[in-house]
């Protein structure tokens, strides 16, 4: 199994980060996938790119779902480009470290994945702006556990400009903490699912439920229950379930979920 690239916390993490996305830029972004294919064939309509998408666990144990399913956001929005995605020490702790073979379910090379392990939350936004700016990259994916003042709505303000300059879509995935405002395009309550066993008995896809609490502008809401489908890339309805939409009346807000955390670094 191949190694993923890895920026681990340190002084100059932000320095080696920006040496790495250099050479992306000199070689030009270097594709590394089919991508995802223009057609409607996903659990839910196509989400805007270059811009910010909030992403909340449910609840504390879905921190794992909330990762997952920021990466297959990210796969998705990437387009085949490389991704980016900045860890918090905190989340790695509570949710588990990434390792090759969970990516490759997800399907994705670990060589075409820069890992950045941050141990606080103010040099995990610097990541990710580093990383939006660039060119090369085609998605960030930033995953943070618990409250933190560095949170705010002019951090989220600079990570959006970020994306809208870089041309990056930004996947802000967060536990243990609630909703609060911020410059996001989109608010997502991610919650793990029961997948369908396949043929054999053979474990199902991840599964999702996913509530969009919120669309910059206004806009229809509601709760779409998915798949990752790794050959596709690209979320399913879970057979033989038809995909529709339930009614976001009849989930359980990510507040009532009682998310509050511990405070991150």
């Amino acid at each position: 199994m191949e190694q993923m690239r890895n920026i681990h916390s340190q002084p100059d993490a932000l320095a080696a980060l920006k040496t790495r996305l250099e050479a992306l830029d000199r070689a030009g972004g270097r594709r590394v996938g089919a991508g995802v294919r223009a057609g409607s064939d996903d659990a839910f309509a196509p989400l805007a790119t270059g811009v910010l998408h909030d992403l909340y666990a449910a609840t504390p144990a879905d921190a794992v779902a909330v990762n997952a399913f920021g990466m297959g956001m990210a796969l998705r929005a990437a387009a085949g480009r490389p991704i980016v995605w900045g860890l918090h020490e905190m989340m790695a702790q509570e949710a588990g470290r990434p390792h090759g073979p969970g990516l490759h379910e997800m399907g994705l090379s670990p060589r075409d994945l820069l890992l950045v392990r941050t141990r606080d939350v103010q040099t995990l936004l610097a990541v990710g702006e580093e990383a939006l700016r660039s060119p090369a990259v085609g998605a960030v994916l930033l995953s943070a556990w618990g409250e933190a003042k560095a949170f705010s709505l002019t951090a989220s303000r600079r990570l959006a400009l970020a994306a809208e300059t870089g041309g990056a879509t930004l996947f802000l995935a967060r536990a243990g903490a609630l909703p609060c405002p911020s410059a996001a395009e989109t608010r997502w309550s991610v919650a793990s699912c029961a997948s369908e066993p396949l043929e054999g008995g053979v474990p199902g896809r991840p599964s999702f439920s996913a509530t969009l609490l919120r669309r910059r502008g206004g806009g229809a809401t509601g709760t779409w229950i998915m798949e990752w489908d790794r050959e596709q890339r690209t979320f399913r309805p879970p057979a033989p379930l038809s995909g529709g939409l339930v009614p976001l009346a009849a989930q359980r807000s990510a507040a009532a979920s009682g998310t509050a955390g511990r405070r991150a670094a």
